[in-house]
């Protein structure tokens, strides 16, 4: 397959990628963290930047020696909850990419490793009327990211192959969620840096990602490596 094909379906990551959410989760998992006496360093970062709600409160209590992980998870879900519903702007970009993808006719969804609760609350607000083919959480699959489930549960309920899917992603867990699960990964780092690796394919912002980027992030191929236009591999920034 040409690296020049259309993708059959773009799967977007939600947190860090097209809301710009991954502070407000540093800025929750901080604040629960805090009650347990601890506070958040870079070395908390990869067991709480694009990770799921179970994993982190795990961390949490296991720095701590303190609470117990479901408690943590239903206060660190609630609080979260709260951040977002105050407002979630979105990533630089996202807009005008999402509107092409839909005036070229190319199926999106959202794969998240959020909770059902925050995902719904995104989409009813700051992506509201944005016309997703569906939403997937963590509630969604058994295993969430890093995990291939929930993008190899995106392509089936697409019905295509995950192979000629892109996946947009910001964190190492989920560009590793979706080269597991066999999609090409486009990866917009947010802040935590991404590794190079065969197979992914870097841009700085979604305002250097359009169609023709995402054609060009090697479809069907056995994984040349490559970088998408203004690309730097990678790249670090926020959350992911």
């Amino acid at each position: 397959m040409s690296t020049a094909t259309t993708p059959a379906a773009v799967l977007f990551d939600m947190d860090g990628t097209l809301v710009d959410t991954e502070v407000l989760w540093w800025e929750t998992a901080d604040e629960i963290a805090g009650r347990l006496g601890h506070r958040l360093t870079g070395a908390d970062a990869r067991e709480v930047v694009g990770r799921a709600v179970a994993d982190t409160a795990a961390h949490l209590v296991r720095v701590t020696g303190a609470g117990c992980a479901d408690t943590v998870a239903a206060e660190l879900t609630g609080s979260f909850f709260r951040r977002v519903e105050a407002g979630a702007p979105l990533r630089p970009g996202a807009r005008r990419l999402l509107a092409e993808l839909e005036r070229a006719e190319v199926p999106f969804a959202l794969v998240s490793a959020s909770p059902r609760a925050v995902v719904d609350s995104v989409v009813a607000g700051s992506l509201a009327d944005v016309p997703f083919a569906f939403t997937l959480s963590a509630d969604d699959t058994v295993r969430t990211k890093p995990h291939p489930d929930p993008y190899r549960a995106a392509a089936e309920r697409l019905g295509v192959g995950p192979a000629v899917c892109v996946a947009v992603e910001d964190s190492p867990d989920g560009s590793a969620s979706a080269q597991a699960a066999g999609c090409a990964v486009l990866v917009v780092p947010s802040l935590l840096p991404v590794d190079p690796a065969v197979g992914r394919y870097f841009a700085r912002s979604l305002e250097d990602v359009d169609l023709a980027v995402l054609r060009g992030c090697g479809l069907g191929d056995e994984g040349a490596p490559g970088a998408s236009r203004g690309a730097s591999g990678g790249a670090s920034g926020g959350v992911g």
